[in-house]
This record gives structure tokens, C-alpha cells and sequence, in this order.
């Protein structure tokens, strides 16, 4: 096929416009200010075989991984116009419980080569629950086990025929300390699903499935040919680096993540051999998250300009050992390696590649998605409560400019909790919310500074913190300093008393946590 260069940009622009609109749906329609303010969840959309061909701008650590929660839905089960699959089984194609997807097929309803009617696309969202039952609200506990973090749904119909399975979905909601905001949000999932299933056959309509189909792979190829260029541009050779999560929350042990990449010509093998094996602690991540993590990186180096689809994997290898922290095995604990180890194994990744292209790399960022959960009884309303947020911290500073101040960087990309948000529907007050000044590491370039957030509880409450740069900061880069490490504080009857890194306490009404943040590196040459 020629591909027309001018549709494959509009094919390029319309395929994106079906997944931000559902994303605009997700976030109007959500009940949780977690979804509703903080933006996380993520919509994409896939072609008949599962790739994933077009993408809105959402998380990076959720969009990386989809791809494998799609492809589990497929072979687990058998669809049918109107059907849609929930799952958050990190061991069949989730990352973490509390992100729970929905995967919708769409059908143009011509009969396939052999005689059967077969799914010619698919739509998927995924949203982060901030309650999915475990054991502490917010299900992200300094767990041992996968059992422990919450209630695991492997790849199920949860529509049938357009039918809802309430006896599934009662399940669900039965598993969970927040049920009607549950409720909620999975509604909203749904009519986010059903927005791109509708605007993808008003496309087969105008368009024909012949045509989506082809551009959708001319869009695939596209994609690869320009990481190819990319590559090319890179120093053919073995680029390692190491780097260290602060540890598992069980033991102070730290953790290392090893990394070697090796460019050749066009291609890139990216081998995660030497990284340590999976700990006890929550802190390792699945394959799928190992995957998101170099999609993420290398989409990244490649320029603003390819699209964020399944080729910008084509061209790179990923060797990833059974058993070790970036691709744990059943029934490891892993709420933590989705939102902290992806983290740290962007680092590495950023760490390998700045020797091969020094003057385009930054220093490592804060590191951290500063994870805070917080649950109990909200007696003036009557209900119990779970809040969960992620806390920005320091950018890295770059080869030309200064790091940027308090800002999500990498695997995330969520907003905060407006403060007027957090006082309206927690027993919470806000005490301080405010840039942690000089946190940034010194060279030609500073890194961007950290955040400070207090929270005032005003109620008995669980609180859970999963977080890292606690012991070590953030790597400067050409002869920058590191960042400043982050710190945990619960202010309790007038005492401070400084917490790990990853912890769970119980509070008593009036007790303050403060979450300082850290910042990032700075870059000298």
C-alpha cells in the first residue's frame, strides 16, 4: 500500500480525537475527585489484533502496559457485539489492583473470511480506583503477596449482549470500603468505552474497514521507521547504568535495577539482566510495567513527533528475567512496583542513554510518585472515605536549562488534588501545600525543587505511604549534584516524628501528615 501522507496524518489526528474524547467522558462522569481532578486514568484505542494504534495524552504507565491488558482480554475470552471485559489481574495483563480496565470490542458488522463476526477494533480505558478492598483503605499496603493488595479480577465479561452482570458487578462492589464511588467511576469507565465504540463505527462508516484497518498499520510502520532514524542517529554500542530503589518496605536492604542497552544500526536490546530478584515487599513490578517503562523512554528520545502507538516498540528488544523486580512471578506483591519501580527503571534507562547522548538526557527527576492513602469513617458524613493521591516532586535539570519546579514527571502525568477539592469530601484540611525551596541539586543547571504537603486529619484515620528517594536523592549528571531526598513526617500532639519511606500508621484526630518531596538533579556541563 502508498500510504496518502496527508490521510495518515488525519488518520493519525482522528484515531487520537476517539480516545481524548473518551477521556473527556471518563473525567465529567467520574465520581472520585482522584479521577475527576487528578486525571488518572487513560483511554487508547487498538486495532483488530490488539496493538495499540492510537493514544490520548494521559499516563505513561498506564498506556505502556494496556497493550498486554487488551491482548489478555482476546485470549481469555470470547466477544460479542456488545460485550465489555474488566480486569486488574497484574498476572493476566493489569499492573496493579487498584487500576481496573475495561476493554470494549467494535464490530463493523460484515462477516469475517471465515463465515464468523469478529471484533475489527477494540476500545480500552483504565482508571486508578482508590479502593479496591486489601488490607488498609486505599489498597496500596506494605504487602507481601498479591492476595493481600486487594480483590484480583482476572479478564471477565462484565457486559454481556449490552447487558450488565449485576451478580459480577455486585461482587465487586461487595470487595471495596467505598462501593457507591465504585460504582461510580466504573460507570463512567463504561461510558467512556461506549463513546469510542461509537465514534470508531461512525468511522467504519464513512471510511470502510478496509481503509481504517490500512492506515492503522501504515500508522504502526510509521512510528517504527522513525525510532529507526532515531536509532540510527545514536552511537552504535553497550550503554549500562545502575541505580537503587531505597528498598522494599520489609527490609532497609536497597534493591538494585540494572541495565545494559545496546545500539546497533537501527535496533536497540534493552537487557535488565543483573537486576535483583523479586523482594518480599511490594515494590516489584510485572513485565507489562518493565514494557510501559521503555516505551515510555524511548517514545521520548524519538521526538514529539512520532505517533505513541505500538511501533515504537518494533525496533527494540526487551530482556526482562523471569523472577527478578522488573518482571516478578505470581504471588509477588506489586502495588508499589507500578508507581515507584517504573520510576526507577526510567532512571536507569535515562542514566544508560546519557552516555551515548549526553547532551540530551536530563538528570534523573524526583523519582517517586510520593503515593499517600488515607481511610477511616467520616462521621459528618456518614460514610467511610479513601483518599489517594501522587505527589509531585523536582524535574531533573536539563543539558540547557534548569530542572522544573514541582511538577509529575515520567510514569506519571496526573494533576494534583485541588486543596478545595480535598477539604470538600475528607474529613481534611490542607496546612501547607507549597514548593520545597533549594531542594533542586546545584550545578550549571539546578534541578527543579520539591513539594510540601501537610494534610490535617480530622478524624481517626489509616494512613499509607509507599515512596522512594527517601535515603538517597536523585542523580545530577555531567558533574551536577544529586537532589535533595524526600521525607515522611506525622506531626502528632505538637511532636514530629519522621517515618520511613514506606509505611503504614494509625492516626488519632488532629494528627498532621507531611509529605516532603524530593528534588530533582542537577546537570553541570
Amino acid at each position: 500500500m502508498n500510504a496518502d501522507p496527508i490521510k495518515l496524518e488525519l488518520y493519525k489526528n482522528i484515531l487520537t480525537s476517539v480516545a481524548e474524547e473518551m477521556g473527556v467522558t471518563l473525567q465529567r462522569t467520574a465520581f472520585s475527585p482522584n479521577i475527576k481532578e487528578r486525571l488518572d486514568f487513560s483511554c487508547a484505542v487498538f486495532d483488530g489484533s490488539g496493538q495499540m494504534v492510537a493514544q490520548a495524552a494521559h499516563i505513561p504507565v498506564h498506556l505502556g502496559s494496556m497493550p498486554l491488558s487488551v491482548l489478555a482480554a482476546i485470549e481469555r475470552t470470547e466477544m460479542a457485539p456488545g460485550d465489555m471485559i474488566v480486569l486488574n489481574d497484574p498476572y493476566c495483563g493489569g499492573t496493579h489492583l487498584p487500576d481496573i480496565t475495561l476493554v470494549a470490542p467494535v464490530f463493523s458488522g460484515e462477516e469475517s473470511s471465515d463465515g464468523g463476526n469478529r471484533p475489527v477494533f477494540f476500545v480500552a480505558n483504565r482508571a486508578h480506583h482508590a479502593d479496591v478492598g486489601g488490607m488498609t483503605p486505599g489498597s496500596m499496603p506494605i504487602a507481601t503477596s498479591v492476595i493481600q493488595e486487594g480483590i484480583r479480577i482476572p479478564p471477565v465479561k462484565l457486559i454481556r449482549g449490552g447487558e450488565l452482570d449485576t451478580d459480577l458487578w455486585e461482587l465487586i462492589l461487595a470487595n471495596v470500603r467505598t462501593p457507591e464511588e465504585r460504582r461510580g467511576d466504573m460507570e463512567a469507565q463504561l461510558a467512556a468505552n461506549r463513546v469510542g465504540e461509537r465514534r470508531l463505527q461512525e468511522m467504519v462508516n464513512k471510511y470502510g474497514t478496509t481503509e481504517i484497518r490500512e492506515y492503522m498499520q501504515e500508522l504502526c510502520a510509521y512510528a517504527s521507521r522513525m525510532v529507526r532514524t532515531r536509532l540510527r542517529e545514536i552511537p552504535d554500542g553497550r550503554y549500562g547504568y545502575t541505580d537503587l530503589l531505597d528498598n522494599d518496605g520489609i527490609t532497609d536492604d536497597p534493591i538494585e535495577i540494572r541495565v545494559v542497552i545496546e545500539i546497533k544500526n537501527d535496533t536497540a536490546v534493552v537487557d535488565f539482566t543483573g537486576t535483583a530478584a523479586q523482594v518480599r515487599g511490594s515494590v516489584n513490578a510485572i513485565y507489562a510495567i518493565t514494557l510501559s517503562a521503555v516505551f515510555y523512554t524511548f517514545r521520548c528520545i524519538a521526538g514529539a513527533d512520532v505517533p505513541a502507538n505500538a511501533g515504537c516498540l518494533e525496533p527494540i528488544q526487551v530482556i526482562a528475567p523471569e523472577g527478578t523486580v522488573v518482571n516478578a512471578k505470581f504471588p509477588a506483591a506489586v502495588a508499589g512496583g507500578n508507581v515507584e519501580t517504573s520510576q526507577r527503571i526510567v532512571d536507569v534507562l535515562l542514566g544508560a542513554l546519557a552516555q551515548a547522548c549526553p547532551d540530551q538526557i536530563p538528570a534523573a527527576s524526583s523519582g517517586t510518585m510520593n503515593n499517600l492513602t488515607i481511610g477511616g469513617y467520616d462521621a459528618s458524613r456518614g460514610k467511610e472515605f479513601t483518599y489517594y493521591e501522587t505527589i509531585a516532586g523536582g524535574m531533573g535539570a536539563r543539558p540547557n536549562c534548569d530542572g522544573i519546579d514541582a511538577i509529575h514527571t515520567h510514569m506519571t502525568n496526573t494533576m494534583n488534588t485541588p486543596i478545595e477539592a480535598i477539604e470538600t469530601n475528607y474529613p481534611m484540611q490542607v496546612t501547607t501545600y507549597a514548593i520545597r525551596r533549594g531542594t533542586g541539586g546545584a550545578g550549571k543547571y539546578r534541578g527543579g525543587a520539591g513539594v510540601i504537603r501537610a494534610l490535617k486529619l480530622l478524624t481517626e484515620a489509616e494512613v499509607t505511604i509507599l515512596s522512594e528517594r527517601r535515603t538517597r536523592g536523585p542523580y545530577g549528571l555531567q558533574g551536577g549534584e544529586s537532589g535533595e531526598p524526600g521525607r515522611n513526617v506525622l506531626i502528632s500532639d505538637g511532636e514530629e516524628y519522621l517515618l520511613a519511606g514506606k509505611v503504614s500508621v494509625s492516626t488519632s484526630e488532629g494528627d498532621v501528615i507531611r509529605i516532603e518531596t524530593p528534588g530533582g538533579g542537577g546537570f553541570s556541563s
